[in-house]
């Protein structure tokens, strides 16, 4: 069983900037797949980044790329999604996925909000 804690939503500015970190419970965080999704009300729940176990490989969404770095501390069991040049319509929840064989865990969620 792993827990996950998303922190770092708040308020911002468009513009503006947010750096989000994920801490999961457990001694073996290095072998899942992490990512980050979000949601909007009225919205389905997207991806936006992933990092792999193996290799580090990075994907992004396409409405973030160039604006979203995502990354991981093994060492600190943290997954960070640094969030430059907000617009409102990133305003969302933003949640954290972790992933190896099997097993699928979620954080709660931290809500981001870019104002107009």
């Amino acid at each position: 069983q792993v827990q996950l804690v998303e922190s770092g939503g708040g308020l911002v500015q468009p513009g503006g900037s947010l750096r989000l970190s994920c801490a999961a419970s457990g001694s073996t965080f290095s072998r899942y797949l992490m990512s980050w999704y979000r949601q909007a009300p009225g919205k389905e729940r997207e991806l936006v980044a992933y990092i792999t176990s193996v290799g580090n490989r990075i994907t992004y969404a396409d409405f973030v790329k160039g604006r979203f770095t995502i990354s991981r501390d093994n060492a600190k069991n943290t997954v960070y999604l640094q969030m430059n040049s907000l617009k409102p319509d990133d305003t969302a929840v933003y949640y954290c996925n972790a992933r190896f064989l099997a097993d699928d865990y979620w954080g709660q969620g931290t809500q981001v909000t870019v104002s107009s």
